[in-house]
C-alpha cells in the first residue's frame, strides 16, 4: 500500500507544477521568468518536504500521521483550485513580473508540495524493518515516486490538459490524493471525508460560476495549449461594443465589432488596419501568409475585401481557431487555408511563395517567442517571399527609451537581412516614450517604396512612419542568443 502511495504523490508533485503553469499563464504570462520561478519553488519545497518529512517520521512514524499529510496536500490543492484567480489577481498589481511569480508560486503551490515531498520519507521510515535492507527500501520507494512523477508529467501534459480544464484536473488530484489519505489510516476517515465534501463542494461552487460568468457573455476556455478569455467590451476610441480575445487578462490580443455583421468593417485594432494596407505595398499581391491566427480577424477582413487574394494562416492552437469561428465570425472559404502548426516550423518547411507574409504572434510579454524573433526566422521570411514582397512584423513598444529595447533588437534583425526596413507608431510617432504597436515593414526590394492612400484613414496610417533617428542598434537576435524577456522587462508592469 505504501508502494501505491508513493507513486500517487510523486504523479501527483508533477502534475501540480505541470498544471501551475497553466494556472499563472493569463496573469503572468509563460515567459522562462515564469517557469524559472515555478520550477525553482516547487524544488525548494519539495527539499523542505523531504527534511521536514524524515524528522517527523522519526518523531512520529504511524500511518495516521502519513494520512494526515496527504489530507493535507489534498485539501491545499482543493484551495488552490477555488482561491488562484483571486489571489492572482491581487498579484498582477505587483508592477515587478519576478516578484510576482516568486509570490504566485509561493502563495499557491508551496504548501502543497511541502506536503506531498514529505510523503516519501516518511513512508521509507514506515517502510523499513531494519538496517540491513534500509538501502534497498530507500531506493524501491524513491524510483517508484519517479517513476509517478514521469507519469504526471505525460498524463498531464498529453492527455489531461488537452481534455479537461486546469480547475478540474486540481479538484481531481485533490479527490485523488484524498482518497490515498485514506489508504494510509482508515483510522480517521471521517475527518478525510469531509476534506473530500469540501473538495466536492468547491468543484461544485467553482463549475457553478464558470456557468454564471457564461450566461453574462464571459467564456473562460482551456484549449491544449492555453487558457482563453472570451468576452464583451467597448472600444475605446469609437465607443462601438466590441468582443474580445485574450490569453493574458492585462491585454487583448483580438477584437471584433458587434454592431456589424458586414466583415470588410470588422477591423477593431490599429496594427490589424496597417496590415491591410497590403495592396498600397504591393498592389500585385495574390498569395499572403499571416503567422498567428488569434481571432482572425484580418483573414476575415481580407477574404471580404480582397476576392483575389488566397490566404495561408498558420495558428498553433486549434482551440483558438475553434474560438474564432465561434465568436469572431470565421467562416471557411476556399482562398484560406489554416495550418494548426508552430510558425517557424511551418517556415522550415515551407515551399510556397508569398507576396506578402504578416508577423502577429505574441507571448503575453509585448514579445514573440524567442525563436520567431532571430535572424534565422527573418531569413525563412525573406525566401518564402517574392521579389517584390514585403514582411509585416508587429511590435508593441515605445520607439525611445528603456521600453524601446525590443523594438530596436527586432528592427537590427530584420535590417540584417532585408535591405529596407521601416517603422510606422500607429500610435503617436510624437510621444516617442508611449507603448503602443508599431510594424515592422521589411521590404526585400532595394527600389525606393512610397505606398499611396486611398482615403484620409490610409493616410492617417501612412503619415505614422518614424522620421526620427534610429539609435545605435544592438546585434541582431540569433537562435543560439535571443534574451527576449531581459529585453521587454521594461514592458512587464504596462
Amino acid at each position: 500500500m505504501l508502494e501505491l502511495i508513493v507513486f500517487i504523490a510523486g504523479a501527483g508533485v508533477m502534475a501540480l507544477e505541470m498544471v501551475g503553469a497553466r494556472v499563472l499563464a493569463p496573469w503572468l504570462g509563460t515567459s522562462i521568468v515564469i517557469w524559472t520561478s515555478l520550477i525553482g519553488v516547487i524544488l525548494a519545497s519539495l527539499s523542505l518536504g523531504y527534511w521536514w518529512g524524515g524528522r517527523l517520521a522519526d518523531r512520529s512514524p504511524s500511518a495516521k500521521v502519513l494520512g494526515r499529510i496527504l489530507c493535507g496536500a489534498a485539501l491545499g490543492i482543493a484551495l488552490v483550485a477555488a482561491f488562484k484567480s483571486f489571489i492572482l489577481a491581487a498579484l498582477l498589481q505587483n508592477p515587478d513580473v519576478r516578484v510576482a511569480a516568486m509570490l504566485a508560486a509561493l502563495l499557491l503551490f508551496a504548501p502543497p508540495s511541502v506536503l506531498l515531498g514529505m510523503v516519501t520519507p516518511f513512508s521509507v521510515r514506515l517502510k523499513m524493518q531494519n538496517v540491513d535492507s534500509s538501502g534497498r527500501v530507500a531506493g524501491n520507494l524513491y524510483a517508484l515516486s519517479t517513476c509517478g512523477s514521469i507519469l504526471g508529467v505525460f498524463l498531464t501534459g498529453f492527455v489531461l490538459i488537452a481534455y479537461c480544464g486546469t480547475t478540474q484536473i486540481l479538484y481531481g488530484l485533490s479527490a485523488t490524493l484524498g482518497l490515498a489519505s485514506l489508504l494510509a489510516a482508515r483510522q480517521s476517515a471521517p475527518a478525510k471525508g469531509a476534506v473530500l465534501g469540501l473538495t466536492l463542494a468547491l468543484a461544485l461552487a467553482s463549475h457553478s460560476y464558470e456557468q454564471y460568468l457564461a450566461s453574462l457573455g464571459v467564456h473562460d476556455v482551456e484549449t491544449a495549449y492555453s487558457r482563453v478569455l472570451v468576452c464583451n467590451s467597448v472600444d475605446p476610441d469609437s465607443g462601438r461594443p466590441i468582443r474580445i480575445m485574450t490569453t493574458c487578462f492585462k491585454r487583448l490580443q483580438s477584437a471584433c465589432f458587434t454592431d456589424i455583421p458586414d466583415p470588410s468593417q470588422q477591423l477593431v485594432l490599429d496594427y490589424t488596419r496597417f496590415f491591410a494596407l497590403i495592396e498600397r505595398f504591393v498592389p500585385s499581391a495574390r498569395n499572403a501568409l499571416l503567422l498567428g491566427g488569434g481571432g482572425y480577424s484580418l483573414p476575415t477582413y481580407a477574404m471580404a475585401k480582397f476576392p483575389a487574394l488566397r490566404l495561408t494562416v498558420v495558428e498553433l492552437d486549434p482551440g483558438v481557431t475553434d474560438l474564432a469561428r465561434r465568436f469572431f465570425g470565421l467562416r471557411d472559404d476556399p482562398r484560406l487555408s489554416i495550418q494548426h502548426a508552430d510558425a517557424r516550423t511551418f517556415l522550415n518547411q515551407n515551399a510556397q511563395t508569398f507576396d506578402a507574409v504578416f508577423v502577429d504572434v505574441f507571448t503575453a510579454h509585448y514579445a514573440a517567442p524567442f525563436h520567431l524573433a532571430t535572424v534565422e526566422t527573418a531569413s525563412r521570411i525573406h525566401d518564402a517571399l517574392a521579389t517584390n514582397g514585403v514582411c509585416m512584423v508587429n511590435v508593441i513598444s515605445a520607439l525611445q527609451g528603456e521600453k524601446s529595447k525590443f523594438l530596436w533588437a527586432a528592427y537590427a534583425t530584420l535590417a540584417a537581412v532585408f535591405p529596407q526596413v521601416q517603422l510606422y507608431a500607429l500610435r503617436s510617432t510624437a510621444a516617442p516614450d508611449v507603448v503602443q504597436n508599431i510594424v515592422l515593414v521589411a521590404l526585400k526590394t532595394t527600389a525606393p517604396l512610397h505606398p499611396r492612400a486611398t482615403s484620409p484613414a490610409e493616410q492617417a496610417l501612412l503619415d505614422a512612419r518614424w522620421t526620427g533617428p534610429i539609435p545605435s542598434l544592438p546585434a541582431p537576435l540569433r537562435d543560439d542568443y535571443a534574451p527576449v524577456d531581459r529585453l521587454v522587462a521594461a514592458l512587464w508592469n504596462e
